[in-house]
């Protein structure tokens, strides 16, 4: 049968060279649901919760202070104003509302990462607004704009979508990036949560997906048809149980199939 290339000709393609990153900083006060610090010893990248879905300025601001002691980049993940919901409702917000408050996310992590001795180097969406972005331009041309509102960062996201469409055509850099512990539609898209076996939970097989991903090789779709998927990042949840250890896992595989794990440039 045949397969599906999504992001033929994005910088990943055929190179020895992957970023693994995780999200972080997704407590609120006291509840605490990462294990940043473990999981900052793993990753390159670290997209961090900027108050929107989860996060407040002591946890920001301590993510990034490790983060830049660590070495590790520090991404700016934004979303839809949605604490109670965890950002994986999706909200019909006005463009100028949503390019505001991106913009808004971006800044207040910006001044953390800065008192740290470093710099936010990118921004992904979280949840329901990445995954709206994938396919509605309108948000997603909201979304960029807030980015260029603050200044113009790389944006990481899903190969194909209409995101980093807008963030091409706005002159961004992008980054496609890949999930080794989702399930993917045959068209190379995130198969819905809400469906059941989206989110893999067995560790072996999420280390396997990941060099394959990695290698260029691609992966299978949820109805058993092949994808093939040009990522320069590769993500692993930090919201996952065992996520540091699953993390550290994919790291030592990706190294030993002769893959050297680095941020992008």
């Amino acid at each position: 049968m045949a397969g599906t290339d999504i992001g033929a000709g994005g910088e990943a393609e055929g190179d020895a060279v992957v970023d693994l990153n995780a999200d972080l900083g997704e407590g609120f006060g006291r509840w605490h649901l990462t294990d940043d610090e473990a999981l900052l010893s793993v990753v390159t990248s670290a997209n961090v919760a900027c108050g929107f879905h989860a996060g407040d300025p002591a946890t920001m601001r301590r993510v990034c202070e490790r983060a830049a002691v660590g070495g590790v980049r520090i991404g700016a993940q934004v979303s839809y104003r949605d604490l109670a919901g965890f950002g994986r409702r999706s909200m019909d917000v006005p463009p100028a509302e949503l390019t505001a408050e991106v913009a808004y996310q971006i800044g207040a992590l910006e001044v953390f990462a800065r008192a740290a001795g470093a710099t936010v180097a990118y921004v992904k969406p979280h949840g329901a607004l990445y995954n709206r972005a994938v396919h509605d331009t309108e948000q997603a041309a909201a979304v960029v704009a807030g980015v260029v509102l603050a200044g113009g960062l790389p944006v990481l996201g899903l190969p194909g979508s209409q995101l980093l469409s807008a963030a091409t055509a706005a002159g961004l850099r992008t980054v496609n990036e890949a999930f080794a512990d989702r399930a993917y539609t045959a068209q190379g898209t995130l198969v819905s949560r809400r469906e059941p076996g989206a989110v893999l939970g067995e560790p072996d097989e999420v280390v396997a997906r990941a060099v394959r991903i990695a290698s260029g090789d691609g992966v299978t779709s949820a109805d058993g048809r092949p994808v093939r998927i040009a990522a320069r990042s590769l993500c692993v949840h930090g919201d996952t149980p065992g996520a540091a250890r699953l993390a550290a896992r994919v790291r030592q595989a990706l190294e030993a199939a002769g893959l050297r794990v680095a941020a992008f440039a």
